[in-house]
């Protein structure tokens, strides 16, 4: 095997590395979008139950789904880079 090759194997794996890191990162924020989803089902829907503070109820809706679409958005765009 010559140096040319031995090079272009290097640059290979290279390649699959980082396209594995940027799998696993955007796999990363997709997980977080899920959390983030997650916690505004469960902090939008016990107060609802219990008739608390409705403007509060509010500010968790509209936080979760602004974490849950910049989550998902960053995921996407890691992995279209």
């Amino acid at each position: 095997m010559g140096t040319w090759e031995k090079q272009q194997e290097i640059k290979k794996e290279g390649k699959e590395k980082d396209k594995t890191r940027r799998e696993k990162l955007a796999g990363y924020f997709f997980n977080l979008s899920q959390l983030a989803f997650a916690g505004l089902v469960i902090g939008w829907i016990t107060p609802l139950a219990s008739n608390s503070n409705t403007a509060l109820n509010w500010a968790v809706l509209t936080g979760g789904i602004a974490f849950t679409t910049v989550f998902a958005a960053i995921g996407n765009k890691i992995l279209k880079y």
